[in-house]
């Protein structure tokens, strides 16, 4: 079996009429609406919360929208925001470069993915990865405090969806999308290409949570929720997959 990154493909068009050859190019910021929206989203919610909100506006925000786990512990009642918070937690961020990395993943994963599934597929697995990452991170912390935040639930999940599919690319369209079928887990194992970047991904995402971020910085990684995400976008890739229904 040939490996993924083999299988990458540069889409060329043929010479136009009475023109010179031309090549497809992606330019760089040439990603699909609705992962340009949800960028979009949650860089004006971190704005909001940081230069409009007062301190005490932006604690009533925290218990409204990030998810909670002790919430769901059986002492507090089930309000809305019991509801809606494990869908509002992934707009919130702790801090710039919280915000940073997560949406320059999440355009380096969203994009493709975003064009292999369409905007309302796509919506939906971020969505539900990001719903899935933190009921994962509920179940290991159940009376756990502290608010949980942030996108990269679901930016895990679309890193799961990309391994599924061997991190295969097709820019024949000009836009760059994951291209082939979701490989079977007995070619999964045996793709050195994935298993490199399983194995790196968990150790990163282990060091991090359990070690720190970076020297100074005190916001703690929730690796449980990287890996409930990572797990819903690896095994549930055919319920969203268009080229599958």
């Amino acid at each position: 079996m040939s490996e993924p990154a083999a299988n990458e493909t540069e889409g060329r068009s043929g010479p136009p009429q009475g023109g010179t050859p031309r090549t497809n190019r992606e330019p760089m910021f040439n990603m699909p609406p609705v992962v340009l929206a949800i960028i979009a989203l949650c860089i004006g919610v971190h704005l909001v919360r940081t230069y409009w909100l007062t301190p005490a506006q932006d604690f009533a925000l925290l218990i409204r929208t990030a998810f909670i786990p002790i919430r769901y512990s059986g002492r507090y009642v089930l309000d809305f925001y019991a509801f809606s918070s494990p869908f509002t937690y992934e707009f919130l961020h702790g801090g710039v470069a919280h915000l940073a990395v997560n949406m320059v993943w999440l355009a380096a994963f969203g994009a493709p993915l975003a064009n292999r599934l369409g905007s309302a597929r796509f919506a939906l697995f971020f969505a539900l990865t990001g719903v899935a990452a933190a009921f994962f991170f509920w179940a290991i912390h159940p009376l756990a405090e502290a608010p949980l935040v942030g996108a990269s639930g679901s930016i895990s999940g679309m890193m799961g969806a990309a391994a599924r599919l061997g991190f295969r690319i097709d820019r024949s369209s000009g836009k760059a999308a994951f291209a082939g079928r979701p490989l079977p887990f007995s070619e999964v194992v045996r793709s050195r290409t994935v298993v490199t970047f399983l194995g790196v991904w968990m150790i990163i995402n282990l060091v991090t949570g359990l070690v720190g971020f970076a020297p100074g910085v005190s916001d703690q990684i929730a690796w449980e929720a990287h890996i409930g995400g990572f797990l819903a976008g690896f095994f549930g890739l055919r319920l969203f997959d268009r080229r599958m229904a």
